[in-house]
């Protein structure tokens, strides 16, 4: 039976949202394989890829031909030659019909890249934007030419890739990618320096334990003042509404991709009454988790 996704369904732990762990067929190196979207889907020829599920790694796609669309937490990207999809741990996504595009596909875990360089701030889960479409031109080149190389180093011959010269490769990447320009965006995770990285850090491990801003402040030794700062560098929002928009973000995927009734999604999600999440929900979205879940309900 062949592998999905360079990956087999996850199913060590209690999401309820469908998804992959990281276990490639073939890989000379722990923790990344680097392959093409027709490869993938030859893997999963009953279609499972085109079906929303969530991702524990990172994937790096590099749309070389043919055009369509990817969908990520409820936004689809229309790509084409030159679009970079970054999809990362923890997001629900969708792939496109197979056979109408195609391009390299690199897969990585959190632990995978060398962490005494500066690509590590990188890999943060909510950092950085989903999908870019490079100019044909400079930027497409010199981030291809590094794909190219690091696929030329993962299949040398005989599994004799090296480990260090892959880390380093794709941290070059990395920081590539990160020189691209941001059209319209704001000024990005890396304006709030490291207390808002540390605060998002404590989000992604809390925010179905508390929602209250004062308590990130407490246990992370700021002030509420201190965490609204960098909120608003980075995102133009206050420490509360990023609290709220992450709890926000988790309840539409579960309403959208599994049946758990809403009063356990309420649980789940740290609220003692399904009401109070009912009119968090509605606060929020504009809508309720029941009307929310009919309009976006994945096909299965």
């Amino acid at each position: 039976m062949p592998t999905a996704h360079a990956a087999v369904p996850d199913r060590t732990n209690a999401d309820p949202i469908p998804g992959f762990g990281f276990n490639p067929p073939t890989a000379p190196v722990p923790g990344m394989e680097i392959t093409d979207l027709a490869s993938l889907h030859d893997r999963m020829p009953d279609g499972g890829l085109e079906r929303m599920h969530r991702v524990a790694f990172h994937t790096l796609t590099l749309i070389t031909e043919g055009s369509g669309e990817h969908t990520v937490d409820f936004v689809t990207y229309p790509c084409r030659p030159a679009t970079l999809l970054w999809i990362r741990p923890g997001q629900v996504q969708r792939f496109g019909r197979r056979g109408i595009m195609n391009g390299t596909h690199l897969l990585f875990t959190p632990a995978f890249p060398p962490h005494a360089t500066s690509a590590d701030r990188l890999l943060d889960a909510w950092s950085g934007p989903t999908c870019r479409q490079l100019a044909i031109g400079r930027d497409y080149a010199v981030l291809s030419a590094l794909m190219n190389q690091i696929r030329a180093e993962f299949t040398r011959p005989g599994g004799a890739a090296s480990q260090e010269i892959l880390q380093l490769q794709l941290a070059t990447l990395l920081l590539q990618i990160d020189r691209l320009p941001r059209h319209g965006e704001r000024g990005g995770p890396q304006a709030g320096g490291e207390v808002y990285a540390r605060f998002r850090a404590e989000l992604e491990r809390s925010y179905t334990d508390t929602h209250k801003a004062e308590d990130y402040a407490r246990r992370l030794g700021y002030s509420v003042k201190t965490l609204t700062r960098v909120c608003l560098a980075a995102t133009g929002q206050p420490a509360k509404q990023v609290i709220d928009a992450r709890v926000a973000l988790e309840a539409q995927r579960l309403l959208s991709h599994t049946d758990e009734p809403v009063a356990r999604i309420a649980r789940r999600l740290g609220f003692s009454e399904p009401t109070n999440f009912g009119k968090f929900f509605v606060r929020h979205t504009g809508t309720t988790p029941g009307d929310f879940r009919r309009t976006h309900k994945s096909p299965r």
